[in-house]
């Protein structure tokens, strides 16, 4: 396994992926936003790759805090293959974003899980997560 800079190329098994996860139809945007996000020294948009197969993707954006000298890592989106989920592929990827969030200075990863996410919400307590109340959303569109 090896885990890589995610590229436009990729962005067909992104997509499916992001369908997994219940965002259906982002084909025609995806591949300008992983373009446009690439540029973006505080985003990390990440594959793991197994012999020649994208099986998993990760987005991370690094956020500075002007309150607490440490910044924080948010994953937005995380998905691993249904069909090789339970096999140590997420946790490799969570490992890797503590490391790369500890190398950039950062004090806490965080991230929402929908309420439906049972089994997510199971893999992020067993890495450590704790649940924080209060999320607020303002929905613009």
């Amino acid at each position: 396994m090896q885990i890589r800079n995610m590229e436009v190329k990729d962005a067909t098994t992104v997509a499916d992926l992001l369908e997994q996860m219940g965002y259906p139809n982002t084909e025609h945007f995806l591949p300008n936003r992983i373009e446009q996000m690439s540029q973006c020294d505080r985003e990390a948009l990440l594959v793991v790759e197994e012999e020649g197969q994208v099986i998993a993707f990760i987005s991370v954006h690094f956020i500075p805090q002007i309150a607490l000298e440490g910044d924080f890592a948010r994953i937005s989106y995380f998905a691993v293959d249904q069909n090789i989920r339970s096999k140590g592929v997420g946790r490799l990827v969570e490992e890797h974003i503590t490391e790369l969030a500890n190398a950039r200075g950062c004090d806490r990863i965080e991230l929402h899980s929908h309420s439906r996410r049972a089994d997510a919400h199971r893999f992020y307590f067993r890495q450590g997560y704790e649940e924080v109340p209060k999320y607020l959303v303002k929905h613009l569109r």
